[in-house]
């Protein structure tokens, strides 16, 4: 199995972890950092997948200065691992879509089980990613984002924090809303600020796909 299938996999795991953790009423300042794990592998995972294609010639800086400081030179070789990286793995970018799923329903599902998010929320989670994720699976992994509106909100720095940080935020403070009793509308609040991205995010897409 390939490093970055089994880091995906691993996330799914540690996401059944935080549902233990939380049902258990375990320190929430653990399940803050198991959630906090799960991303950083999330992040990760594309490494670990270009890394074994270049046959260990990818330095993690570069890749990092590739991807994050959008160095020119070393953005066209990681876009050449790229191209290895389809030909050599065409189900990786599904399998890592289908770990994000996993780990995402996971979590919305624990926390409308315990009556923290509403259940529509939930549906309406469940709806976008669905149709989304059959669009894009239509064209391919991704969308080819033509569109500055799509690269800002999917793609970029900021588009990738404005989702993961509220992904952090929002499900580790359930689990102290649960645990520790904090006030419920701060939960809302995340949650409807992370719910806002996802479907914009799910605009962008559908915006891409159907042109």
């Amino acid at each position: 199995m390939r490093s970055a299938d089994a880091a995906t996999l691993f996330r799914v795991v540690l996401a059944v972890l935080v549902v233990y953790l939380v049902l258990a009423r375990i320190s929430p300042y653990l399940i803050f950092g198991v959630i906090v794990a799960e991303r950083v592998i999330d992040a990760l995972d594309g490494y670990f997948a270009r890394y074994e294609v270049s046959k260990g010639k990818l330095g993690f800086l570069d890749y990092v200065r590739a991807s994050v400081f959008n160095n020119k030179a070393l953005k066209a070789q990681v876009g050449r691992y790229n191209e290895m990286l389809k030909r050599s793995a065409p189900h990786g970018a599904r399998f890592d879509i289908a770990g994000d799923r996993a780990v995402e329903y996971i979590f919305w599902a624990l926390y409308t089980y315990l009556a923290l998010v509403p259940l529509w929320v939930f549906i309406v989670v469940i709806v976008r990613h669905s149709f989304v994720d059959a669009l894009m699976g239509s064209k391919g992994t991704s969308s080819k984002q033509k569109t500055r509106f799509a690269r800002i909100v999917y793609s970029s720095n900021l588009g990738r924090f404005m989702i993961n940080v509220p992904k952090v935020l929002a499900f580790s403070y359930l689990a102290f809303v649960y645990i520790y009793g904090w006030p419920l509308w701060i939960g809302y609040a995340l949650v409807a600020i992370l719910v806002g991205w996802i479907l914009l995010r799910g605009t962008a897409e559908v915006w891409e796909n159907t042109r």
